[in-house]
């Protein structure tokens, strides 16, 4: 065993300390020896004067010294380590966002989903109704994330969302019997609600492995699903060309394969502070942008050029390799990572104390420990959720569900996002209204998802910054988007020539700003303990708000402007055949009532403003910050059995 130990030594320690040009003590061979048992509670650093120690560099590791075998392993082990690492997990969260964001397509194929089935206006926002209620009814995936790992949720989603959207296209494409309406509604909201297992395994992954960068990783994430719609439009223009009955496939199967293969990448880890953390976070945004803003390009080329097969195929091609560069972000950051964990910057040798002591002393601490008893006092079902602990704390769900705070947040969210749901949703019969051709309403629906996208990074990181240097209150930005989208829905009320254009970027960019606002008011008033579940019943509301706003005033009142002009035509309404308003007064009385609501949900949001004034001034991740410097002294600290620093060995010599 010595003679073994010997050739350790030989083989690892540097040509100047090796056994052939210098004499080495039994207890350098002893400490190598143990070094190679890693026995974990019988280290000790040495001091960097010992004559004992053995300095580790790049040209004595074992990858270093054993040819193409050891490159091999170490290969493999730089493998693992990205599949596993945090930044691989950020780049999977992109992917599923972005299949997560071809629910909002529906604009697209919702005339062939009418046209096909023979549906009125009415009929269609009913199917949209449940198409939004399946996006926003997240509280059972919510529930699910409390008991189970992420790759659970992505998987049940992922089925979800093919077997919803697979029974529409076979549907629309009548290789099965025309369903009833009720039956296209379920399949709709099974498919749309897979959004929610997606979402909720996305962002409450990230959102834990990020707590102090959580509004600029919701800006991003956000902001990728706001893209999904324009870049499922792309591709599916690529492979199927200008068939609208083709997307309803590609939504079907796309985002379903996606979240399969991410399935082992996306998992909650330990809280670690990294130093450039932010940094990467803006080479994310910077590339987000691009790919933004070559969507916007390709939208606009594609509506005064007619595009090719392969012009489509070009754009989707560059599309796909501008997704794929946070990858190698990701592998960037890893390997910076990796190369501090096997080369640390202060290495130091190990020597072995008492071992025998070390052994025992677990034995006599659990003997000796005295049993804990939990002093607290029980407090009532009913006084735990009247007395409700401060804002940033841990609220139980009751607790949450309960507050005023959270009773103003569905306010706000009902008006603001219901409003602007539902002016998407009808965004294709808006365009045709006004006698906008086709190519150029799917122009509207990919520029309200670009914007949405610009929206979302807007209130990501630029309401992070404002909160970090001059404590500027969430809420209060989330009043000022709702401002702003009022002035969208009066361009659609009182249209001019190119008013549409404008009125989409606005509803766009205002409907992406509002959903990681209140995801992040949710998470800084109420905690993250049940953020899974909180944030989704935050969602409840708006498709409450979109059945009212969108099947019971603005679908009913353009079938009866629809009616009206056949009636001035002299004509019956024929079963088969779907009900078309043209003209500026189709959708004008709806559009005021929406710019309307919005507008009342904006003054609600004041009240919240006001509530949380004092809250915001402080430092709202005071909490995360204590506990990541607390997890690096433990982790830092020695332990009680003879594991001790330079210092305390050069203290204890005095």
């Amino acid at each position: 065993m010595f003679l073994l130990t010997k050739l350790l030594v030989n083989a690892f320690l540097p040509r100047s300390q090796s056994p052939h040009n210098s004499k080495i003590s039994k207890s350098s061979v002893f400490q190598v020896a143990t070094s190679c048992c890693n026995h974990p509670l019988a280290l000790k650093p040495v001091s960097p004067n010992s004559s004992t120690k053995a300095p580790m560099t790049r040209d004595t590791t074992i990858g270093g010294g054993c040819g193409a075998g050891g490159r091999g392993h170490e290969a493999l082990g730089f493998a693992i380590h990205v599949v596993r690492g945090r930044w691989i997990t950020i780049f999977s969260s992109f992917l599923v966002m972005v299949g997560a964001g071809g629910t909002y397509v529906f604009g697209i194929y919702s005339e062939e989903i009418k046209a096909s089935l023979g549906y009125d206006q009415s009929t269609l926002n009913l199917v949209g109704f449940f198409k939004g209620l399946g996006t926003n009814v997240g509280v059972v995936s919510g529930l699910i994330a409390e008991v189970t790992p992420t790759w659970c949720l992505l998987l049940i989603g992922s089925a979800m969302n093919f077997g919803g959207f697979f029974m529409i296209w076979l549907a629309v494409t009548g290789k099965t019997a025309s369903p009833k309406v009720w039956q296209m509604c379920l399949y709709i909201f099974i498919g749309a609600n897979s959004q929610n297992f997606a979402n909720t395994g996305v962002l409450v992954t990230c959102v834990r492995n990020f707590p102090e960068n959580r509004g600029v990783l919701l800006g991003l994430l956000k902001g990728f699903a706001g893209l999904g719609a324009a870049i499922m439009t792309q591709i599916y223009l690529a492979i199927y060309g200008n068939d609208a009955t083709s997307l309803i496939l590609l939504v079907g199967w796309l985002p379903a394969a996606i979240s399969v293969v991410s399935l082992y990448t996306i998992r909650e880890m330990r809280v670690v502070k990294l130093p450039n953390e932010l940094r990467v976070f803006y080479h994310f945004l910077f590339v987000s942008i691009v790919l933004a803003l070559f969507l916007m390009a390709m939208t606009i080329t594609q509506k005064l050029v007619a595009f090719s097969w392969a012009a489509y195929a070009g754009s989707a091609t560059v599309i796909c390799a501008l997704l794929v560069v946070p990858l190698f972000v990701a592998i960037k950051e890893e390997l910076v990572l990796w190369n501090q964990k096997r080369y640390p910057s202060n290495p130091t040798a190990i020597t072995i104390e008492n071992l025998s002591a070390i052994e025992r002393k677990p034995e006599v601490s659990e003997l000796s420990s005295p049993t804990k008893v939990d002093d607290t006092p029980k407090t009532s079902w009913f006084a735990s959720i009247v007395n409700k602990p401060k804002r940033g704390e841990d609220y139980s769900i009751l607790q949450a569900l309960l507050s005023m705070d959270m009773l103003i947040l569905f306010i706000a969210s009902m008006c603001g996002i219901g409003s602007s749901l539902t002016v998407v949703d009808n965004l294709g019969q808006i365009g045709e209204s006004l006698g906008y051709p086709t190519k150029t309403i799917k122009c509207f629906v990919s520029l309200v998802s670009i914007w949405n996208y610009f929206g979302r990074i807007f209130a990501g990181f630029f309401s992070e910054n404002l909160l970090h240097k001059y404590k500027f209150p969430r809420p209060l930005m989330t009043t000022l988007v709702l401002f702003l989208s009022c002035i969208g829905h009066l361009l659609i009320a009182f249209p001019v020539p190119g008013s549409v254009y404008v009125a989409s970027v606005i509803i766009g960019f205002s409907f992406g700003a509002q959903v990681p606002l209140m995801d992040a008011i949710v998470s800084e008033l109420f905690g993250l303990k049940h953020y899974s579940t909180l944030f989704n019943c935050g969602q409840l509301v708006t498709p409450l708000a979109s059945y009212i706003l969108n099947v019971k005033v603005t679908g009913l009142l353009y079938d009866q402007e629809a009616l009206k002009e056949l009636a001035r035509k002299g004509r019956q309404r024929s079963l088969k055949k779907q009900l078309t308003c043209i003209g500026t007064h189709c959708y004008r009385l709806s559009s005021i009532i929406l710019a309307g609501v919005t507008c009342f949900g904006a003054l609600a949001s004041l009240i919240l403003v006001a509530r949380t004034r004092e809250f915001y001034k402080g430092d709202i991740y005071k909490k995360f910050k204590e506990k990541a410097e607390a997890d690096e002294m433990e982790m830092d600290s020695p332990s009680e059995g003879g594991v001790r620093t330079n210092h305390e060995e050069k203290s204890q010599r005095k």
